[in-house]
């Protein structure tokens, strides 16, 4: 069985990363191709690409931020980003859905929460639809609230995990 692997995105995984993401969402909840490219030139550290046989199956891309506001869809696009800030903020977690079901998006996310450790990241928040807050609860996020975002025409709920 392969075995895989994890590394930050550069601007080649942009492609592959948008088919991804298209793929993985529905309708407007998808990141437009220039939004994924975007958080890859600001914030590679904040995106994390998960390999198989050196074939991109899945990522996670995120932001930082000193005043948390979920419902901040400017944020997206990194607007108001800060690098050095102490809080994480996770805008896509996805595996492709012909890799879905094998364990993939754990280790994903298990991966990138010790990365931001490794970064003196003090939280990492999330927002995640109704039917993903169970998986969440069991990977160590504490359930917050329902979120004010309407992002994609859904409702969402916002999640946290603090790290120190």
């Amino acid at each position: 069985m392969p075995v895989p692997t994890f590394r930050p995105a550069n601007a080649s995984d942009v492609s592959r990363c948008f088919e991804i993401e298209t793929t993985a969402y529905e309708g407007d909840e998808a990141a437009t191709r220039e939004k994924i490219a975007t958080r890859i030139s600001v914030y590679p550290q904040g995106f994390l690409v998960l390999e198989l046989d050196g074939q991109v199956i899945g990522f996670i891309n995120s932001g930082c931020a000193h005043e948390v506001v979920m419902s901040d869809e400017a944020f997206k696009e990194l607007v108001g980003h800060d690098p050095d800030a102490p809080n994480v903020v996770i805008m896509s977690v996805v595996v492709d859905p012909a890799f879905q079901g094998k364990g993939y998006a754990g280790l994903l996310m298990r991966t990138f929460v010790d990365n931001m450790k490794q970064l003196g990241k003090m939280s990492i928040h999330l927002m995640c639809k109704e039917k993903h807050v169970e998986l969440y609860r069991r990977l160590g996020y504490r359930y917050v609230r329902p979120s004010d975002s309407d992002h994609g025409g859904m409702s969402w709920h916002e999640m946290v995990m603090v790290l120190y």
